[in-house]
């Protein structure tokens, strides 16, 4: 796992079919200790499921439309709450995901998915994330380049 240091926070990245994923818990933990709940709070909204559907038609070949519309259809009501795992299961979502283990827990969303996210917590900490995460990827195509 990479790592990068945005505004005091250290925030974990992870490569997975050569996209980078960005951890919300990380993020999350700006706005404050709670990271489940604010990431639940935020995933539960229908500008995010919205978000999420435009996001995976464009990118996953698997992307179960129905299901996509039940939950798009349910988002914004009182009581809704949409977790990382139903999102997986039901919609057969790619861009979120939800990883255990001793060094690499927590909840990942590829980086586009991740900015929004960083942008509902904090349009500065989004700004900061962006350009650290720009220096990181800058970084390593340097490394690639000079044979490091």
């Amino acid at each position: 796992m990479k790592k990068i240091m945005t505004k005091g926070i250290e925030v974990g990245i992870i490569s997975r079919n050569e996209d980078d994923y960005i951890s919300l818990t990380d993020i999350a933990r700006f706005k404050g200790s709670e990271t489940g709940i604010i990431i639940s709070h935020w995933l539960s909204t229908r500008y995010t499921v919205q978000l999420m559907g435009v996001w995976e038609q464009l990118h996953n070949p698997d992307f179960n439309i129905t299901e996509f519309s039940n939950i798009k259809n349910e988002s914004g009501s009182n009581g809704f709450v949409l977790s990382v795992k139903t999102w997986r299961e039901k919609a057969k979502g790619i861009g979120i995901i939800a990883t255990a283990g001793r060094y690499h827990s927590g909840t990942f969303a590829h980086r586009d998915i991740a900015f929004e996210f960083a942008s509902w917590i904090s349009p500065e900490f989004k700004l900061y994330l962006i350009k650290d995460f720009q220096r990181l990827k800058n970084e390593e195509n340097e490394r690639i380049s000079t044979g490091w």
